[in-house]
C-alpha cells in the first residue's frame, strides 16, 4: 500500500500536513500505538521519500505541519535540512513538529534554528490523559510527572487518545479541559482498532460523539479526529 502523506487543511487552523518517515519512535513502548511501524533504519532511503514529499508543499497558507510517526529527533538531518530549506522558499511563518515526553529538553535548540529563519515552531506531545494511572499503567506513554503544568512547559500542543474502556465522559471532559487550561491547542484522537491489544471501545466512542462532540465540533482551539486518517494523510493513496 502506498501511504498518502500529503494534505492541506482548510477549516480550523488552516496548514499543509506532511507524514514524513523516520528512523523510529525511540519510546516506542506506547501500549496502543502502532504508528512507529512507519521507519526504515536507512537515512538515506528516508530522506529520498521525505524530500518527495516535501516538494508538495507549496506554502498556501504559510503554515506547515510535519508529523512522522514519532518525535522530530527520528528525522536525519537532511530531512531536517530540506524542511529548513522549504520553509525559507515557501515562506511558512508556523511551523509544527511532535516530539515524545522523553524529547523534551532537545525542543529549545529546535525552535532556535527555526527562529532564526523567521519560522515559529510549535510542538505537540502525545498525552493522551491527564489520568495518570491509566496512562502509565495501561497505556505505558512514559511521561513521568502528574503536573499538566510540568509538560506544557516544554510543548504548545498536546494529543488526547479517547475511546478507551474505562473512560467516562466526566473523565473525558476533563481531560479537555486541563488540555485547554494549560496548552494552546490540543488535537482529541479517537481509539481505531489497530494491531496492538488495546482496542476501541464503542460504548465509550459512542459517549463522546454523542455527549461532547457536539460541545468541541467547532472550537477553533479543539481539532477532534474521528478516524485516524481525517487530517488527509496515512491512508492509501487513491488512485
Amino acid at each position: 500500500m502506498e501511504m498518502e502523506r500529503y494534505s492541506v487543511i482548510e477549516d480550523k487552523n488552516p496548514r499543509e500536513i506532511v507524514l514524513l518517515r523516520g528512523t523510529g519512535c525511540k519510546w516506542g513502548r506506547c501500549a496502543f500505538c502502532d504508528y512507529h511501524l512507519d521507519r526504515d533504519p536507512d537515512p538515506a532511503a528516508n530522506f529520498e521519500l521525505n524530500r518527495a514529499v516535501l516538494s508538495r508543499v507549496t506554502g498556501v497558507h504559510r503554515h506547515l505541519e510535519v508529523i512522522n510517526s514519532g518525535s522530530f529527533v527520528d528525522l536525519d538531518g537532511n530531512t531536517l535540512d530540506e524542511i529548513a530549506r522549504v520553509c525559507a522558499e515557501k515562506k511558512i511563518r508556523t511551523l509544527h513538529f511532535e516530539c515524545h515526553y522523553i524529547h523534551r529538553r532537545e525542543v529549545p535548540a529546535l525552535r532556535e534554528r527555526f527562529s532564526a529563519l523567521g519560522v515559529t515552531v510549535k510542538v505537540k506531545t502525545g498525552v493522551e490523559t491527564f489520568d495518570r494511572a491509566l496512562r502509565e499503567t495501561v497505556l505505558h506513554k512514559g511521561i513521568g510527572t502528574d503536573d499538566p503544568a510540568d509538560i506544557a512547559r516544554y510543548f504548545d500542543e498536546c494529543c488526547l487518545l479517547f475511546g478507551l474502556s474505562g473512560q467516562t465522559e466526566a473523565s473525558m471532559r476533563h481531560d479537555i479541559e486541563t488540555a485547554l487550561a494549560h496548552f494552546e491547542r490540543v488535537c482529541v484522537n479517537i481509539m481505531v482498532e489497530n494491531s496492538t491489544p488495546v482496542k476501541p471501545d464503542p460504548a465509550v466512542i459512542a459517549c463522546f460523539r454523542e455527549r461532547i462532540y457536539p460541545q468541541y465540533a467547532n472550537d477553533p482551539r479543539v481539532d477532534i479526529l474521528l478516524h485516524n486518517t481525517d487530517f488527509g494523510v496515512g491512508g492509501e493513496v487513491n488512485v
